[in-house]
């Protein structure tokens, strides 16, 4: 099989495969002892450079014993692995956690978010996701706790210094989800996190009137080696963007944010503002 070009469909199936191997206590060099393979054919099929054919593929996840839910989503992946631009739709309810955007998230160099209705996600306290996902018509009420979990954990990926640039218009912190109380925590969270040298937020301000974020809500990702990538969260879909082409349409509505939205030292007396 020729090499195969970085996507978003191609990591995916190399971070599931290492998984799969992980998760049956097998190493590149174990497992091709037992298959009889060139060690560097496992990693060249890890690394989307080709070389290796959907039997062997197959043959690979059985020896790890790989669920079959698991096998046949990274069986669909590697065939389509040379694809760009990917919609996911998820059904009736988004999954509880977005696998391809976390696992991008995680590899990600640079983070920047555009939320214009709510607080994003990553800023987001338990009482606040808890009020989002309860009013969401399309969630199962006793999925709640386990979103609410699932999210917070998404939020380690503090840990490890990600830099992180969030634009949030004034009327998302204007917007009483959970009422009073909640709102305060929330806001007084978002003080506490801006103070991290790695997390910058800016407000767009109401009174700007029209801006260049009326498209809607969007996340970009930046990575060391591979293109960047801009997220599109739905309902009950997601469209994630690896034209960079298009990509580039998504850098000039952050340039234009960049130049209406309040610095950060502003945003910052607005957020404390808000809070009284």
């Amino acid at each position: 099989m020729p090499r195969r070009i970085s996507t978003v469909r191609g990591r995916e199936f190399g971070d599931g495969v290492r998984a799969a191997l992980t998760a049956a206590g097998l190493t590149s060099r174990s497992v091709s002892e037992l298959l009889h393979w060139d060690e560097a054919k496992i990693s060249a099929l890890l690394n989307g450079k080709g070389g290796s054919t959907e039997l062997e593929v197959g043959i690979l996840l059985g020896v790890c014993r790989t669920p079959h839910e698991e096998r046949d989503h990274l069986l669909k992946l590697f065939r389509e692995a040379h694809l760009r631009g990917w919609l996911q739709e998820h059904g009736t309810s988004a999954p509880i956690q977005p696998r391809t955007f976390v696992e991008h998230l995680n590899i990600a160099t640079r983070y920047v978010s555009w939320s214009p209705l709510l607080v994003p996600g990553l800023l987001q306290i338990p009482h606040y996701m808890h009020e989002v996902f309860r009013a969401t018509a399309t969630i199962p009420r006793d999925e709640i706790g386990t979103r609410v979990v699932a999210r917070t954990g998404t939020q380690d990926v503090f840990r490890r210094m990600l830099q992180c640039t969030f634009y949030i218009h004034e009327q998302a912190l204007s917007l009483p989800v959970g009422g009073k109380r909640v709102m305060r925590d929330q806001l007084h969270h978002m003080l506490r996190m801006e103070v991290r040298p790695n997390i910058t937020i800016r407000l767009v301000p109401t009174a700007i009137g029209a801006h260049a974020g009326l498209g809607g809500a969007f996340d970009l990702m930046r990575f060391d080696k591979v293109p960047q990538v801009v997220f599109l969260e739905n309902e009950n879909s997601m469209l994630i963007i690896e034209s960079q082409q298009s990509v580039q349409g998504y850098e000039q509505v952050i340039e234009s944010l960049d130049q209406t939205s309040l610095d950060a030292e502003q945003s910052r007396r607005w957020i404390t503002k808000l809070m009284t």
